[in-house]
């Protein structure tokens, strides 16, 4: 196993803190008073993973942690079921690792392996949110409150002069009726590992769903890094989307002239690569994950705690 000594594992708490916090808790600022955000929310939205949660940082599997009883004060979340802690070095207890975890992480090692194995298609211009819109009367529009940015005899035209060639369910089971048809491709959740691919926006803000739903397993700096790519990914998304959101300090990437495609595209690539290098970290972590052995420490070593504040704090550890 790896050990992160106390300076290294801080540091790298400190750098999540400063990826995530601020964005979390004006989710939950704005959740307290029932205002909504139309781009930043979809992260902790259509993204389930709490926002505490996300804020809690962790070491991954096949790392253990120098710790001190003040560390653990700090980090009370470190004292949950899920990890062992062992004279002052504290890992996950893949005793707690189930069958359910371990054919996910290999069902998601599986997509990324197949996505890494293909070439992006970068065709698409997020024409995506414009079919969600499509044929939509401004009652039944998503987004109230904000403007479409071209009437929708306009909007409609425009998505009718391009392909429309959507590879992601999640986005495509969003479209109006009308505009499924549109579509070159159908997928569907069953042939998902058959359709996604890296160029596409959505499936790789989703390397932040996958990662984040094999928490703690897959730890705080992959799942950070996964948010602080989708973050970005959902701010293309809506700059490259129908509506008028300068009000909020977004300038549009207007897809519906030449040169706001090309900027989309360069924008989709500059992403995309970002998000190879995540997909292989994700992908050598779910790969451990699915090849897992769950040990069992001795009962020697669970029953024993370091003397002092530490031990005794290792002790409330071991009996949760």
């Amino acid at each position: 196993m790896i050990v992160w000594e106390r300076d290294e594992w801080r540091a790298r708490m400190h750098e999540h803190a400063g990826r995530v916090m601020a964005h979390a808790d004006a989710f939950v600022e704005r959740r307290s008073r029932d205002a909504k955000h139309p781009v930043h929310d979809f992260l902790f939205t259509y993204y389930s993973f709490a926002p505490a949660k996300l804020k809690q940082w962790v070491p991954p599997y096949g790392v253990a942690i120098e710790v001190t009883a003040e560390d653990l004060a700090e980090c009370p979340w470190l004292q949950g079921e899920r990890f062992l802690c062992v004279k002052n070095r504290l890992s996950l207890d893949t005793r707690r690792f189930t069958q359910r975890e371990r054919e996910f992480a290999a069902w998601v090692a599986m997509l990324c392996a197949r996505m890494l194995g293909r070439a992006g298609r970068f065709a698409c211009y997020g024409l995506h949110e414009w079919a969600m819109v499509y044929r939509q009367s401004a009652q039944q529009v998503r987004h109230q409150g904000y403007e479409l940015r071209l009437p929708p005899h306009e909007l409609a035209a425009f998505v009718e002069s391009l392909p429309v060639c959507c590879s992601h369910y999640d986005a495509f089971r969003f479209f109006t009726p009308e505009a499924r048809p549109l579509n070159v491709l159908q997928p569907t959740l069953e042939s998902r590992p058959d359709f996604e691919q890296p160029a596409c926006l959505h499936a790789n803000m989703d390397l932040y769903k996958w990662s984040s739903k094999l928490w703690p397993w897959t730890g705080s700096d992959l799942i950070g890094a996964c948010f602080e790519l989708a973050l970005q990914g959902r701010d293309l998304d809506m700059r490259a989307s129908p509506y008028d959101l300068k009000s909020l300090g977004y300038e549009p990437v207007r897809i519906e002239t030449a040169e706001g495609r090309v900027r989309y595209e360069r924008e989709q690539r500059e992403l995309a690569a970002k998000a190879a290098e995540l997909r292989r970290r994700l992908l050598e972590q779910t790969s451990a994950l699915s090849q897992a052995v769950i040990a069992h420490p001795p009962s020697h070593l669970l029953a024993k705690s370091d003397e002092g504040a530490l031990g005794q704090v290792q002790g409330a550890v071991l009996e949760s």
